[in-house]
């Protein structure tokens, strides 16, 4: 299909798309490499008044170091995320499901931080930063503030992002500990149906869900089993303690909850190998 008709206007910098979102109002939409916007504009699911490319923000395309944090540039591309040595070596969970969205096109295109913004719950990415316990650095009309991406997802496409703000940072820490993302989806450039991120860190296991609800869902319950000495066998029989998985064309919700116990069993057992 054809998007609706829209306005289109160039942003030079962080604070010029965060003055041409408070001119435009609510329906003008931000977009970075567009894998996550598009699709929904061509099936006119989303009809934004105007569009703001801030795809030309060079500035925001990094992985740097920070002490016990790494720091990425909201746009950074999946590909450079899952090729960054600073990630590989520091946190590689990240720098590995980077490499598993999508085919080399849409890791060409898109970006980590249109990636979050957008707040799809069957994307990888926002689950494994549940489980990183990672930092949102989010620019608006009073300045930068920080979110706990525990706080950032409220629902589905929802997120803390206010009608100005633009996302221009993903802060995760340094981690030693053992990781996995499992998923499964039919075919590889394909949504995940379920994914299970697993990072062990400072003796800990924390677990987070892609697709079982409307935002990524910490695996809280699976975690304290995990913590009171139960194997990973017995822990993943939790995982769908505060799920609510959807019902749709590509899943039923049963099916959901049986991939989530075998991905959730699966992920702690890799990540405790490593």
């Amino acid at each position: 299909m054809i998007p609706a008709p829209f306005d289109y206007e160039v942003a030079e910098s962080a604070d010029q798309a965060v003055a041409l979102l408070g001119q435009h109002g609510e329906d003008a939409k931000l977009l970075a490499g567009g894998h996550s916007l598009l699709p929904l504009m061509r099936l006119r699911l989303a009809a934004p008044s105007v569009v703001i490319d801030i795809g030309r923000l060079h500035e925001l395309d990094y992985v740097r170091e920070n002490g016990d944090t790494l720091a990425v540039g909201a746009l950074t591309t999946h590909d450079r995320v899952n090729r960054s040595e600073l990630l590989r070596q520091h946190c590689p969970l990240l720098a590995h499901t980077a490499g598993e969205i999508g085919d080399p096109q849409v890791r060409h295109r898109g970006t980590i931080g249109g990636s979050v913004a957008h707040a799809d719950p069957a994307s990888d990415i926002p689950a494994v930063l549940l489980a990183l316990d990672a930092e949102l650095v989010v620019h608006g009309p009073g300045g930068d503030r920080t979110v706990p991406v525990s706080q950032f997802f409220r629902g589905i496409f929802e997120s803390a992002l206010g009608p100005q703000d633009v996302l221009t940072e993903v802060r995760v820490p340094k981690v030693t500990g053992g990781w996995s993302y499992q998923k499964f989806n039919p075919r590889a450039q394909d949504w995940a149906i379920v994914g299970v991120a697993a990072q062990v860190r400072n003796g800990r296991t924390a677990v987070a869900l892609t697709n079982m609800g409307e935002t990524p869902v910490r695996a809280g319950a699976v975690e304290e089993a995990l913590a009171g000495g139960a194997a990973p066998a017995v822990a993943a029989q939790q995982a769908l303690e505060g799920t609510s998985p959807p019902n749709d064309a590509l899943a039923s919700a049963e099916y959901r909850r049986h991939l989530a116990l075998v991905l959730t069993r699966r992920a702690l057992e890799e990540a405790a190998a490593r």
